[in-house]
């Protein structure tokens, strides 16, 4: 029997009528009319991009327009023609850790240095204002962050935000990226707040998004920045110089997801609720597990297997060598080191119940092994 996946980075959620219903009727009037696809400009559809500009001034950024938005193929192409626009080689890029582990080899391909600065499980890995503000020197050029966090789920509030950005505010040099991909897959009492909600006085603040996680689009390669009006042309200019833009039919499929973002992410969350509890209750119930907190947002959880690491090795090599023995045994997740923290791993929880309920007893065994004391006790 193969492995069972949680280390996948996409949800199995069914792509929204709509959506496929926008793209298909783009087909056909194609197919009907015997014309080629219509080809969008680099930048995109500008009802896409209106549309898109519109629910952001929803979600409290009043000012942003249409031209400050860039339809990209895909999150990581809209994270990577920012990146080559805002770098130069051996620019300092702050990465508060765990975070997501692409990060990493965007920061290296725009020629820049990340430095990571890692936060406590103990403390819900949250970013203290004096914390940030005794990591930034007058050579960080970037502070790079995920809302909701990919692995650990944890949501920046808005008052978190504010004493944040009034520590930021006396760096005019620096730049912030807040990658947003995950806002619609929320379980707080809040609903995410977007850094561009926020009073931007050297206008350095920038976002991404994508349609392949919250609005289940995944597989259709469709992106978003939101930048100041000088990097959003840059940006522009650098798309039409180096990549085709995303195929009409796609980018209709997403303006339909856009235009019922709210109802899609409400219904991705309810579809989730239930493997969300039975991982963490599985999870509470093995042998010598930590406290796990309940993630506010995205489907994964970041759980802690600091406890049968290898003492042996080195922290990553134990690690590496956990991953393997889940692996072996028949179960897939991200090893936490590639996110910085060793001997954690990240869960997902958008898969079938069946799936997660006989990994969590593969799991279960290997805890066990570990724990035989723990394991006859129980």
């Amino acid at each position: 029997m193969p492995p069972i996946s949680l280390a996948s980075g996409y949800g199995n959620f069914a792509v929204p009528p709509a959506a496929l219903a926008a793209a298909h009727d783009a087909l056909a009037a194609a197919a009907r009319q015997h014309l080629p696809l219509a080809v969008a400009p680099a930048a995109g559809l500008p009802a896409l991009r209106e549309a898109l500009a519109a629910r952001y001034r929803r979600r409290g950024a009043t000012r942003v327009t249409a031209a400050q938005v860039l339809v990209t193929g895909g999150a990581k192409a809209a994270l990577a023609a920012l990146l080559a626009e805002l770098l130069t080689p051996g620019d300092d890029v702050l990465l508060p850790t765990p975070n997501w582990f692409g990060f990493h080899d965007l920061v290296a391909r725009a020629g820049g240095v990340v430095r990571p600065l890692p936060l406590a499980a103990e403390a819900g890995y949250a970013l203290r204002p004096e914390t940030l503000r005794a990591a930034l020197t007058p050579a960080t050029r970037l502070l790079l962050l995920s809302n909701p966090n990919n692995p650990t789920g944890r949501v920046v509030s808005r008052a978190e935000w504010a004493a944040l950005l009034a520590v930021t505010r006396d760096f005019p040099r620096l730049w912030v990226l807040s990658d947003e991909i995950y806002e619609g897959i929320c379980f707080g009492p809040d609903a995410v707040s977007t850094l561009l909600a926020f009073p931007d006085p050297h206008g350095r603040h920038v976002a991404v998004s994508g349609f392949s996680k919250s609005l289940a689009l995944a597989g259709w390669g469709v992106g978003c920045a939101v930048a100041p009006p000088d990097l959003a042309t840059a940006v522009e200019v650098r798309l039409f110089g180096t990549a085709g833009p995303v195929p009409v039919p796609n980018q209709l499929a997403a303006l339909a997801a856009t235009e019922s973002a709210e109802t899609i992410g409400a219904a991705l969350c309810a579809q989730l609720r239930p493997t969300r509890q039975a991982l963490l209750a599985g999870l509470a119930a093995l042998p010598g597990q930590p406290a796990v907190a309940a993630p506010e947002g995205t489907y994964y959880v970041f759980a802690d297997f600091t406890r049968l690491l290898d003492p042996a090795l080195p922290a990553a090599a134990a690690s590496a060598a956990l991953v393997s023995r889940l692996a072996a045994a028949g179960v897939e997740v991200v090893d936490g080191a590639t996110c910085g923290a060793p001997g954690f791993a990240r869960l997902s929880y958008a898969v079938a119940a069946e799936a997660l309920q006989v990994a969590l007893q593969i799991i279960g065994e290997v805890v066990r092994e570990s724990f035989p004391a723990e394991a006859r006790s129980g």
